[in-house]
């Protein structure tokens, strides 16, 4: 039997190359492999390729702008996604030809001709009003399980801030409730930070937990992941992006006077915390502790959002850090004054 080269490749790419050798993080690698199962899924549907036959030849630069495209355009993917996906793809190029793969030249030659999308860095912070947060977060039908566990996803998705990953990964040992309840999010480079959730939010994962007669003192269950889809234990990134992308549909077909944006995502209620908390008169330096930061650059993009908080950040500029309230009580005031909780956490 032929051996299909490419998918070889992918294999001790990804099992002994990105962890070993270069030591990358598990997330990153998800990443890594997410991108891939997004190109085979394309070239399955739109090329009618399946997975096992596609092979290094087929990947020239049309057929993965092709995919880039499908990306933008079907998925609601922002360019700066779109790059993401790329730069992993043209990483295992890159990894390919040092294999000294005849079959992998011209692929490494055809994805290095592809160009990165301009990416708007002001146009890339999709957030949702506070009204809008309200809605989306109303529209599940709590009385189902389904519906149930879409309403507490969401709300914890706004209310910790956290990365689409790191809500894949949360799992029951994550969460700490008590008089504040801790919520332990793993971010980049293995990098894992504590963020306390309004009580609101503590009321429904709490009620959710128990729905799923999932044991918070129990050893067995701590293990087990918050949120699951119908099929697996573990939700995966798509299976959130699906849920998003269909409450944000209702939401539009209901409300055409709001959501204006042509694509969310769910980084979308992470933008929507940042900037709700710059408007509630949080500073940069706690809103990039909270966020998990790496750089103060990368929070400092918010401050753009409104010519009202430019001015914020422009009057922050001259403070030391030291004289810059990190007082974390806003996130009680400022949740529980959005009302739709008070309805879901009865259900």
């Amino acid at each position: 039997m032929k051996i299909n080269k490419l998918l070889s490749a992918l294999s001790e790419y990804f099992v002994s190359y990105l962890p070993d050798t270069r030591g990358l993080s598990k997330n990153t690698i998800i990443s890594y492999q997410y991108s891939f199962q997004l190109l085979f899924e394309f070239m399955s549907t739109h090329k009618g390729i399946s997975p096992e036959k596609v092979t290094f030849v087929m990947l020239d630069s049309d057929t993965v702008s092709d995919f880039l495209s499908w990306l933008e355009k079907d998925r609601g993917c922002s360019p700066a996604t779109c790059n993401l996906r790329l730069a992993a793809i043209s990483a295992f190029a890159k990894f390919s030809i040092k294999k000294k793969l005849i079959e992998a030249a011209s692929f490494y030659s055809e994805i290095a001709d592809i160009p990165k999308k301009k990416v708007q860095r002001n146009s890339e912070i999709k957030y949702f009003t506070k009204e809008e947060i309200a809605i989306l977060l109303s529209l599940p039908d709590t009385r189902t399980k389904i519906g149930k566990r879409d309403a507490v996803l969401m709300s914890t998705l706004y209310a910790s801030g956290a990365r689409v990953q790191e809500l894949c990964d949360l799992t029951v040992n994550d969460i700490s409730f008590g008089v504040e309840t801790n919520v332990r999010l793993l971010g980049k480079g293995k990098k894992a930070r504590l963020v306390t959730v309004p009580q609101n939010c503590s009321i429904l994962l709490k009620n959710y937990l128990c729905s799923r007669n999932l044991n918070i003192s129990a050893p067995s269950d701590r293990a087990r992941h918050v949120f699951s889809s119908q099929t697996h234990e573990k939700m995966s990134i798509s299976c959130i992006e699906e849920i998003v992308k269909k409450y944000v549909r209702i939401a539009k077909e209901k409300y055409s006077d709001m959501f204006r944006q042509e694509r969310y995502s769910p980084h979308s209620f992470r933008h929507s915390i940042a900037v709700h908390m710059l408007e509630c008169g949080e500073s940069l330096v706690v809103i990039k502790a909270f966020l998990g930061h790496a750089s103060i650059s990368t929070t400092t993009v918010y401050a753009s959002v409104t010519p009202e908080l430019a001015n914020k950040y422009l009057r922050e500029r001259g403070k030391a850090i030291e004289a810059v309230n990190t007082d974390h009580s806003y996130r009680q005031d400022y949740f529980s004054s959005l009302p739709f909780l008070k309805r879901i956490t009865k259900t």
